[in-house]
């Protein structure tokens, strides 16, 4: 099964290429960064993911997608 970090990386690697959005613009906190890159088991907070989706932006589709990994 794919890693949080798989998939999130996958949709910003994307928007990124794609001129969509930056880092600065996309809303990602720097130390959640660092800790998606180098901890396998790291997942965004539900409220991380919502500023995220706004800022960057993402589809409903790709947001449900991510909160799929969420812990409530």
């Amino acid at each position: 099964m794919e890693t949080f970090a798989q998939k999130f990386l996958k949709i910003y690697d994307r928007k990124v290429l794609s001129g969509e959005t930056t880092f600065s613009r996309s809303g990602i906190n720097k130390n959640d960064f660092t800790r998606l890159c180098i901890d396998g088991s790291f997942v965004f907070s539900r409220e991380a993911l919502e500023v995220i989706k706004e800022k960057m932006p993402l589809t409903d589709e790709e947001f449900q997608a991510l909160l799929e990994y969420v812990e409530d």
